[in-house]
């Protein structure tokens, strides 16, 4: 199996859906998000925090770039989302978190894709109507074709 869609109905679901994902990580895990402004990526990042036992809210880190959160293991979350240039993203020293003991979540992830890991999860969210939203979910990697095989 190589490709995943689910349809999400309301923010709660994304949550949950973000929840399985934490509670199937594992350290160095990468979930790469793609989608335009309101489509969810936030909303599904909280969702992974939940599932990590992260009890501190995720909210987007659009101003700081990169938050670290604790539970059973670090989230690193990171929005790329103020980042115009690769030089910016490579200025980073993101190798820390990507290959880390945590598990990484980037936003806006299509802006830094050259950078990033082959091997990773990526997740493509879609506005299908004012309540409805897509994740169209890639494995990149045997990993991650196991994560979503679980999802299903």
């Amino acid at each position: 199996m190589s490709h995943l869609e689910i349809i999400s109905r309301s923010p709660e679901e994304t949550q949950k859906i973000g929840v399985k994902l934490g509670e199937l990580a594992l350290p160095g895990d990468i979930v790469l998000l793609v989608g335009g402004l309101g489509a969810g990526k936030t909303c599904l990042t909280q969702g992974v925090a939940w599932g990590l036992g992260i009890k501190e809210y995720a909210a987007s880190p659009s101003f700081v770039v990169i938050r670290e959160l604790q539970g059973r293991l670090p989230l690193y979350h990171i929005d790329f989302y103020r980042l115009d240039h690769l030089e910016e993203i490579a200025e980073l020293g993101l190798d820390d978190y990507l290959y880390g003991k945590g598990v990484c979540v980037l936003e806006w992830a299509e802006k830094g894709l050259s950078l990033l890991p082959e091997e990773h999860l990526l997740i493509e969210m879609g506005y299908l109507s004012d309540s409805e939203r897509s994740l169209k979910f890639k494995p990149g990697g045997k990993r991650y074709r196991e994560i979503v095989a679980k999802l299903k």
